[in-house]
C-alpha cells in the first residue's frame, strides 16, 4: 500500500517535498523539500484515482494526513499541479452534476450560508462581506478592502438618486445599505439564504432604511414575474451557484427586469476554460457549485444584447482576501470549537487556504464585468470610476 501511494505522488515533482509514513521518509522530486506531508494512515490507489482531491481532502479532515509547518505554504506549492489530479467523472456523476431545481439549489445554498451568522461574524470583517475585497493600498485592512470593493462597485454603477438597484445574491446586505445611504437609491436584495435575509432585514431596520430597501428570499428565476424593474443590477459571487446549463437563463432573467440602457455589473469566480469543478469542494463546501469561464459568460451576455464596457480581473485581491479570512479563522479557533467539531474546523481551514492557493496559482480567476443593456451613449467616455 505504501509503495502505491508513493508511486502515485511521484507525479507531483514541480516542487520537491518530503513524505513521512510508517517511520520512513521519501523525497518526491529533486532538491531540498519545500514542505512535508505526514501520512498516519495509507490511502488506497482506487480512492486516489477516483478523486485525488477527495482522497487527500478527506484524509486531512480525518487527521490521517498532516502538514508539518504552514498549511497554506504547502498547498500553494502543491495545488499549482492540480492538472495532475485524477478524477473519475463517471464514478462521481451524482456529486459533480446535481439537480438544478429550485428546491435543490435552495438546499445547496442553505447548506453553506445558513450554518450560522455568528460563525461568519467571527472571521469576516465588520461589513460581513463574503466576497473578494479590493486592496487599493498594500496596508489596507480586510475591513478597508471590503469598503473599497463596495465603493468601487457603486461608482462603476453610475448611480443617481431615486434609481432602483437590484442585488442578486445580496448576502448580508452591506452593498445595498451603502448604496441607499450614499446615493439615495431604492434597492431590492434577493438571496436563498434564510439567515442572510433575516440579518439583512435587521440591518435595514437598524439603519432606518425601511422606505428604501427590501430583502427578499427569492430565486433569480422568479424575477421576471416579480413585477420589478430596475435601472441597475449587480451580482457579486452568486453566479457560481447557478450551474452551467442555466447561465443563459440567468442572463435572460436579468435582461427581463433591467431597463433599456441600464447598467449590469457581474462579479464572479471564473476559469480559463469550462470544467465541472473540484469534487472535494462540491461535496463539502459548495454543493452544486460551478465556476464559469469568462468566454462563456460573455457569449451568454451578448445573446441578450448586453454591451461590455469593462472587464477586470481581481485574482490577486481574492488571494489576499482569503489569506485574511484564513488568519481570522485561525485566530478564533477556540470560539469556533464551541460551534463545530474538529473535522468541520479542519475542513474549513483547508477550504480557505486551498482557495487562496488556487487563486495565487491562477487555477481560478475572479472577473468583474460592466455592461449596458443595449446602447447607452450618456455615460462618460472615460472610466468615471
Amino acid at each position: 500500500m505504501e509503495n502505491i501511494l508513493i508511486a502515485f505522488l511521484r507525479k507531483f515533482t514541480d516542487y520537491p517535498f518530503l513524505v513521512k509514513m510508517d517511520g520512513k521518509e521519501y523525497l518526491i522530486g529533486e532538491g531540498e523539500p519545500t514542505f512535508t506531508v505526514v501520512f498516519k494512515e495509507p490511502i488506497s490507489k482506487t480512492t486516489l484515482l477516483t478523486s485525488t482531491s477527495l482522497a487527500l481532502g478527506e484524509a486531512y479532515m480525518d487527521g490521517a494526513l498532516e502538514i508539518e509547518g504552514d498549511l497554506y505554504y504547502a498547498l500553494d506549492h502543491f495545488l499549482g499541479q492540480l492538472g495532475k489530479f485524477s478524477t473519475d467523472e463517471s464514478a462521481l456523476k451524482k456529486l459533480m452534476h446535481t439537480s438544478l431545481s429550485k428546491k435543490n439549489q435552495k438546499e445547496e445554498v442553505s447548506s453553506h450560508y445558513d450554518i450560522g451568522n455568528d460563525f461568519y461574524r467571527l472571521w469576516l470583517d465588520e461589513t460581513m462581506s463574503y466576497s473578494c475585497g479590493y486592496f487599493k493600498h498594500p496596508d489596507d485592512t480586510l475591513y478597508q478592502a471590503q469598503v473599497n470593493k463596495v465603493d468601487y462597485i457603486l461608482k462603476k454603477l453610475h448611480l443617481k438618486k431615486g434609481m432602483a438597484l437590484l442585488d442578486i445574491g445580496c448576502g448580508w446586505g452591506y452593498l445595498l445599505i451603502e448604496a441607499a445611504k450614499k446615493y439615495g437609491v431604492k434597492g431590492v436584495g434577493i438571496t436563498l439564504s434564510a439567515e442572510q435575509c433575516a440579518e439583512f432585514r435587521h440591518r435595514i431596520q437598524a439603519e432606518g432604511l425601511e422606505d428604501s430597501l427590501k430583502a427578499e428570499l427569492m430565486d433569480y428565476r422568479d424575477l421576471p414575474k416579480s413585477g420589478y424593474t430596475f435601472d441597475r443590477v449587480v451580482s457579486v459571487g452568486m453566479l457560481e451557484h447557478v450551474g452551467r446549463p442555466n447561465y443563459q437563463l440567468f442572463v435572460d432573467c436579468v435582461n427581463d427586469v433591467l431597463k433599456d440602457g441600464g447598467i449590469f455589473l457581474l462579479h464572479f469566480i471564473s476559469a480559463l476554460k469550462e470544467h465541472p469543478g473540484d469534487p472535494w469542494i462540491k461535496k463539502y463546501i459548495f454543493p452544486g457549485g460551478m465556476v464559469p469561464s469568462l468566454r462563456e459568460m460573455l457569449s451568454c451576455l451578448s445573446e441578450d444584447n448586453f454591451h461590455t464596457l469593462d472587464v477586470e480581473n481581481l485574482r490577486l485581491h481574492y488571494h489576499k482576501t482569503l489569506l485574511c479570512w484564513a488568519k481570522n479563522f485561525h485566530k478564533h479557533l477556540e470560539d469556533e470549537r464551541k460551534m463545530f467539531d474538529e473535522r468541520f474546523l479542519r475542513m474549513w481551514n483547508l477550504y480557505l487556504n486551498a482557495c487562496a492557493a488556487t487563486f495565487h496559482n491562477g487555477i481560478i480567476d475572479i472577473h468583474q464585468i460592466l455592461l449596458t443593456k443595449g446602447i447607452n451613449n450618456s455615460l462618460p467616455m472615460v472610466r468615471w470610476y
